[in-house]
Order: structure tokens, then C-alpha cells, then sequence
């Protein structure tokens, strides 16, 4: 799990664009392949990232996330 925070306000989904955005940024992928599975109005997020796998966990490992 990341526990992440974004500086956009919670209105008209600025929020979840930032989300997106960064994510995308630190995993090298496109913004196309990060999607917020559920959470879109909630504060906790479920989001996919497309891309391949080890790259994807391996980036994860060097930033924070679970071994």
C-alpha cells in the first residue's frame, strides 16, 4: 500500500487528475494506464497500473511500497 497526498482540492476530480498524474510520473507509464478502480469521491483509492509487472514492482520497492 502507498499512502500518497496530492495538494489539489477535492472538487470537479483535480484531486484524482493530480492522483493520476503522479502516479503515472513515478511509475513511467502513461496516464492512460493508471485508473482508479474504486474510492473515485473517497479519500482511499483502489487504482491500476498497467505496464509490465516487474518493472512496475520494482519501482514500487525503490519508493516505498511492500517488498
Amino acid at each position: 500500500m502507498l499512502k500518497l497526498r496530492v495538494a489539489a482540492v477535492p472538487a470537479g476530480g483535480a484531486a484524482n487528475a493530480s492522483l493520476v498524474t503522479l502516479l503515472a510520473r513515478e511509475f513511467g507509464v502513461r496516464k492512460s494506464a493508471v485508473t482508479i478502480l474504486r474510492g473515485a469521491a473517497s479519500r482511499i483509492k483502489h487504482v491500476h497500473i498497467e505496464g509490465d509487472e516487474a518493472k512496475l514492482a520494482a519501482r514500487l520497492k525503490t519508493i516505498g511500497g511492500p517488498a
